[in-house]
């Protein structure tokens, strides 16, 4: 892998920080399916991306120098890129899955919440908190 030590900077090897990814995720390269845009319009198989992605960039504060919607596709999983005030890197994710007792819900945003129900709900809610599981149940 190409070495990233340039002038004091504190590059990272792409292809590096993308193993270790899949390492920590106990994934391999053999379990890629396909890498490319998340809408899935640009697509490549492992070996293509391996190439490319033997690169140096700045993963730190600053702006974003990987695709944002880059994603490495496994069955049922997939990496994703993350990024925080420029800071970025890759977020693992898992196709959800269905659970056989299932509720039904009639709101999804805190507005349709706060016109529904007595108590007020502010940002960063998720479907069980604002279908009001105190009274329905979460399970």
């Amino acid at each position: 892998m190409k070495p990233c030590d340039k002038e004091g900077r504190d590059d990272t090897n792409f292809l590096e920080e993308t193993l270790g990814c899949l390492g920590k995720c106990k994934k391999t390269p053999k379990d890629v399916r396909w890498v490319g845009s998340r809408d899935g319009k640009y697509v490549i198989n492992w070996a293509e991306f391996e190439v490319l992605a033997d690169t140096c960039y700045d993963n730190g504060f600053g702006s974003q120098e990987v695709a944002d919607d880059l994603v490495v596709v496994g069955n049922g999983w997939w990496l994703e890129r993350s990024e925080y005030d420029g800071a970025e890197g890759w977020r693992f994710k898992k196709t959800p899955r269905r659970r056989k007792v299932m509720m039904i819900y009639d709101t999804i945003t805190v507005e349709q919440h706060n016109k529904k129900y007595d108590d007020i709900a502010v940002g960063w809610q998720s479907l069980s908190s604002l279908n009001r599981p105190d009274v329905y149940g979460d399970d």
